[in-house]
């Protein structure tokens, strides 16, 4: 790169190859007798005219640093939508006398939701839907659209749908938007036999809504000024928001709160939790007179979850909890206030399995639970005396991911499952609970020559830095490894317990393809070992999460599969934070990094509880304010503050304007930092989408393009452009 810089101030008249450079504005901090400088903080104004000229200087410069890309842009493009089905239905899902069902069409971002009516209540098999049929044309006879989120787009530069919730009578339909990538949704009624919205609109509400049984009203949640869910609101049709009845407020800052309801219908939950504690509150439908009673109080460390069933003849309350262990154990409990104490245990703990979740069903229940690093669904059969049966649904990949989901119905004979692995598409099962059968309903088509057969997975683990064993999931094409090295994305994730599961992707078989490999590391932080995984990944131990990914690196170099100059690390949001850690940690390790809305500032974030998020965040990452300790180790990683006069790989950071979680500000002074501090080859892009959020941007379409840059972008810092 030119070593000629200009400042933003004059972006508009920099040339193209020139990086921006941010103005240096320091400001200093002291906590617990340090004192800490940072130069770039005044990017956090965003509505300060300077912010979003070098917010678009960056965004000129990526896009001329680039522009050799732009023909591969293209054409990853093309690729990802010549192997789409652009015209599709979702199967069909039962519940209370409909089948529902999503359709996209050819040329359109968004699609539709749709249903039709149930015609043979004693048939479980679900409609199939003409594939073929031309976008005005109903998929199903008697089919009703509920709701066409391209019309609903129109005008907007983002659009996404909160959620949407039909009334258990099946007339009434509320449904929430967000029109700039805030999270910040409005709810909207739709009488579905006349098919007009009602006058109801609800705003600055947090996801979507959750109908009462009677149907005159639902429950939404709302956020305090730090953008934490603290109240959920009832809301009664035909009534102004200013006369909702507030229902429950958590004025614990280390809590959020949600409303939801079991399966059966039988209750809603208030459900306030942090990272480590639960509480549910519950409104039994045949005593609403009763109102919300408390479950079992708050008792710090216990997290629990509670689901109705019907086990024996009896009405009960399983509870998944961690009381008697960290890997959870499922209970049943009376319907009426019960002590931790007094949970009887169905599924006892077992530190060899993960219990995640639990549905319950009038004739079984589904566990969702992991083992030995992989996903399993678990049924257990009920009879007259109780559970008749504990059994596992089989596969027999060597790597998978499992899942229930599009089970609504709670008297359905049937679990609707998901399967998918890094070479086979999602694919949508029904399981015989009776006949212990599995029907494929339907595989994600990939148009073209796509064969499973040519890809190859596998499992590998690499040693740690203090002797743990940490597994890798890898795919590649069959022939890509038999002459030696290839070019390899990693991809890692590692924190708040949550797993990067191995799945499909379409817009990854143009790197498959073009004879790269990809991997991910399962470091800690996640949950895929079960709790102890993510014990051992956060707090006073959260640099295992870098250790472990270097550590993967250096494997998949060891083991012959890469070679550091063809080895490039992908990461996003707490993702971002390892990537970034990465980076100064074996900036020789690298072929490129790119890091999707980084947590890269977390130290910052983390001194400041007015920002949205931070209170809660203590149980993850400690609390640097109050305590020296947590802000010494903070400190010691946090990728902005430790970047360095070092020679770093490239580096594409990617992030969103009005992106609530991480802010924009976080990547966007990290690459002033590391262009302003860093020797070397000092390549680093910052791409700001200006109408988008934490997600990225909206639209299948938009979706595609922005993968195909940042594809083209690894593909080219692999050698493969």
């Amino acid at each position: 790169m030119p070593d000629s810089t200009t400042s933003v101030s004059a972006a508009s008249a920099t040339p193209p190859a020139d990086p921006p450079v941010a103005d240096r504005r320091p400001v200093t901090a002291t906590h617990h007798g340090r004192t800490r400088v940072d130069d770039y903080e005044w990017l956090r104004d965003r509505d300060d005219p300077a912010v979003t000229a070098y917010l678009t200087a960056e965004n000129d410069h990526t896009r001329a640093r680039t522009a050799h890309l732009a023909d591969l842009r293209q054409t990853i493009f093309e690729e990802i939508r010549s192997r789409t089905r652009e015209t599709d239905l979702s199967v069909p899902t039962r519940s209370r006398g409909y089948w529902y069902y999503g359709r996209t069409f050819e040329g359109r971002e968004y699609g539709a939701t749709c249903r039709v009516p149930v015609s043979d209540e004693s048939d479980w098999t679900p409609p199939r839907p003409d594939e073929d049929c031309a976008p005005d044309q109903p998929a199903l006879p008697g089919e009703q659209v509920l709701l066409d989120l391209d019309a609903l787009a129109a005008g907007h530069d983002f659009f996404s749908l909160g959620g949407s919730a039909v009334s258990l009578d099946g007339r009434l339909l509320a449904w929430s938007t967000d029109t700039t990538g805030d999270e910040r949704f409005t709810i909207r009624v739709k009488d579905l036999e006349s098919g007009e919205a009602l006058d109801d609109v609800i705003t600055g509400v947090l996801g979507g809504a959750t109908w009462a049984p009677d149907g005159g009203s639902f429950y939404y949640s709302t956020v305090d000024e730090t953008w934490r869910p603290d109240k959920i609101w009832r809301h009664v049709l035909g009534t102004a928001q200013a006369y909702d009845e507030l229902v429950h407020h958590e004025t614990d800052g280390r809590f959020w709160v949600g409303i939801g309801r079991t399966r059966s219908d039988r209750f809603l939950q208030v459900v306030s939790g942090s990272k480590t504690t639960t509480e549910v509150r519950l409104l039994d439908s045949r005593d609403p007179d009763r109102g919300l009673w408390l479950f079992a109080p708050r008792r710090e460390g216990v997290e629990y979850g509670v689901e109705h069933a019907v086990i024996g003849g009896e009405d009960v309350l399983l509870v998944l909890h961690n009381h008697t262990g960290p890997d959870f154990e499922l209970a049943t409990a009376p319907v009426a206030p019960t002590e931790a104490e007094e949970w009887r245990p169905l599924l006892p703990h077992d530190p060899s399995v993960r219990l995640e979740d639990v549905d319950a069903f009038a004739g079984h229940l589904v566990v969702h639970q992991r083992s030995r690093g992989l996903t399993q669904l678990r049924l257990l059969t009920l009879g007259e005396r109780g559970v008749d049966d504990d059994f596992l649904v089989a596969f027999d990949q060597e790597i998978y991911t499992v899942g229930s989901a599009g089970n609504p119905d709670y008297h359905s004979p049937v679990v609707r499952l998901g399967f998918t692995s890094l070479s086979v598409p999602a694919s949508v099962y029904d399981y015989d609970v009776a006949a212990r059968e599995l029907t494929l309903l339907k595989r994600t088509p990939v148009l073209g020559d796509f064969d499973p057969a040519d890809y190859e997975e596998h499992r590998l683990w690499a040693t740690a830095p203090d002797g743990e064993q940490v597994p890798i999931s890898l795919v590649c094409r069959r022939d890509a490894h038999a002459a030696g090295p290839v070019p390899l994305l990693l991809y890692g994730y590692g924190s708040y317990e949550a797993s990067s599961d191995p799945g499909f992707s379409i817009p990854r078989l143009s790197m498959l393809d073009r004879g790269a490999a990809m991997a991910i590391a399962h470091v800690r932080g996640g949950g895929e070992l079960g709790r102890r995984w993510y014990d051992d990944g956060k707090l006073m131990r959260k640099t295992n999460t870098f250790d472990d990914f270097v550590a993967c690196a250096h494997h998949l170099v060891e083991a012959g599969w890469t070679t550091p100059d063809r080895l490039v690390a992908e990461g996003a949001s707490a993702g971002g934070l390892l990537v970034g850690a990465v980076a100064n940690r074996a900036p020789g390790q690298f072929a490129g990094i790119v890091a999707g809305v980084p947590f890269v500032d977390n130290l910052t974030s983390m001194l400041d509880s007015s920002l949205p998020l931070t209170v809660a965040e203590y149980e993850e990452w400690g609390n640097p304010e109050a305590d020296p300790e947590v802000y010494d180790y903070l400190a010691s990683y946090a990728p902005y503050d430790n970047v360095g006069p070092v020679d770093y790989p490239p580096i594409l950071a990617e992030t969103s304007f009005h992106d609530t979680r991480v802010l924009y500000v976080e990547p966007a002074k990290w690459v002033a930092r590391l262009r302003a501090t860093a020797t070397g080859r000092r390549e680093f892009l910052l791409r700001t989408e200006m109408s988008a959020g934490h997600g990225g941007v909206s639209g299948r379409y938009q979706a595609w393009h922005d993968r195909a840059f940042t594809l083209a972008w690894i593909l080219d810092r692999m050698g493969l452009a």
